[in-house]
């Protein structure tokens, strides 16, 4: 038990603990206006949510310019069913190997505020490795790559809006917000409507997950129905016997239910 190191990370003079972290969470929640509704509080992540030491950081750089929608489509990428192989749904197959960890199923539908389904949108997923390590270059979590496991996936939904991944659950992984800091195990979904323009970024978390209330990015959503629209379910029609669990996610692109989306470009939560 003594070879058990009491940190792998230096930490300067004054930076917040854990317990900090959670104290300031619930103050923020004690000082909020108290409501009723289920709805109350705000679906986006708060760009000046002091928790999220790192918030400042997602600001715009520069001021805002005004651009010409149409030119945009004219000089920016276009995809269809030729362009993403139908494969690419699976993780698991991208590498000759068998990547570790527990296999998944992720499905589900996309859909506006009434239930319509979204056809033909591009949905791309990107994860850490079962040791919660993602394969790009400013990695600094020291887990080990898994070389049958790129992490990245993409499909177009089909005429019901439907979607389906097949990959590794991720594992839960340390980021620098504050001593201790660890990031609930997630899945990073992007959904592209019929214009490149019309673009949606967001996160998928699992049920039962410990640390979701300690995580300052997910407690920055201050709605409670806004959080929960991030939770799979998981779903035992959808697990394979003996082969993997299965869990469904719906996405519903607007409305008063609409799943949370990143309201703000920047930088990934964990440079």
């Amino acid at each position: 038990m003594d070879d058990i190191p009491k940190s792998a990370a230096t930490y300067p003079p004054g930076h917040p603990t854990q317990a900090d972290i959670d104290a300031e969470i619930a103050d923020i929640r004690k000082n909020k206006p108290t409501s009723s509704d289920p709805n109350w509080g705000d679906h986006r992540t708060l760009i000046d949510y002091p928790p999220y030491r790192s918030s400042i950081l997602r600001h715009p750089s520069a001021n805002l310019e005004l651009v010409d929608p149409e030119t945009i489509e004219l000089a920016s990428p276009a995809f269809g069913h030729r362009d993403v192989h139908w494969t690419e749904y699976d993780l698991t197959t991208q590498v000759n190997g068998e990547p570790q960890g527990e296999r998944i199923i992720v499905t589900g539908r996309v859909t506006d505020a009434d239930g319509r389904p979204a056809a033909n949108q591009l949905v791309e997923i990107w994860q850490a490795n079962a040791g919660g390590r993602y394969r790009q270059k400013k990695e600094r979590h020291p887990a080990p790559l898994d070389p049958n496991f790129n992490g990245v996936g993409r499909v177009i939904t089909n005429d019901q809006g439907e979607y389906k991944f097949v990959s590794i659950k991720p594992g839960a992984y340390p980021w620098p917000n504050h001593e201790n800091a660890w990031r609930p195990a997630h899945i990073h979904f992007s959904v592209f409507g019929n214009e490149f323009t019309e673009r949606m970024v967001t996160q998928m978390y699992f049920p039962g997950d410990q640390l979701m209330p300690l995580d300052p990015i997910f407690q920055s959503i201050t709605s409670p129905i806004g959080q929960k629209s991030l939770i799979a379910k998981y779903d035992h029609d959808v697990t394979v016997p003996n082969w993997a669990l299965g869990y469904r996610w719906d996405i519903v692109l607007n409305g008063r239910n609409r799943t949370w989306f990143s309201s703000v470009d920047g930088p990934e939560e964990d440079e």
